[in-house]
């Protein structure tokens, strides 16, 4: 237990066990992949196609959405606390948003809450598919 070296015979083994070792791992590998990617068992592994949305949908969904909680809110311009943005809209979007709830208030006092919910829907609908009739607007990140 010196500070020589190791005896000739231990560094050939330790040689020996490091080769052997290396090539267990190799065939566990080539087994591994082999039987993974071969054979009539298993079927390819395919990803899932992505889902879009596409801007129509998305603006209808985010103008009804918000349409909906001021509504919930009560009367007032404010009755939320947000401003267009913090609720995720483009300046395109707020103004949607806005004749939609004139609209809808008209329709509550009128029929009530279902009918101005139903109301919101509907015009938020029609007003994003003209918006987006002729493909993507592009007038800015905000627009």
């Amino acid at each position: 237990m010196g500070s020589g070296p190791a005896p000739r015979g231990a560094t050939a083994a330790r040689g020996t066990t490091a080769l052997l070792a290396a090539a267990l791992t190799a065939a566990t590998l080539t087994t591994t992949l082999l039987s993974g990617c071969a054979g009539p068992t298993r079927a390819p592994h395919t990803a899932p196609a992505p889902r879009t949305t596409p801007p129509q949908a998305l603006c209808a969904a985010l103008v009804t959405h918000w349409a909906v909680v001021v509504l919930d809110a009560g009367e007032g311009e404010d009755a939320v606390g947000l401003d267009y943005q913090s609720m995720g809209l483009s300046g395109d979007q707020n103004e949607i948003l806005r004749a939609v709830l004139e609209a809808a208030r008209a329709e509550q006092r009128a029929g009530g809450a279902a009918a101005a919910r139903e109301s919101a829907a509907r015009d938020a609908e029609a007003r994003c598919a003209e918006r987006h009739r002729s493909g993507t607007p592009t007038g800015g990140p905000w627009q």
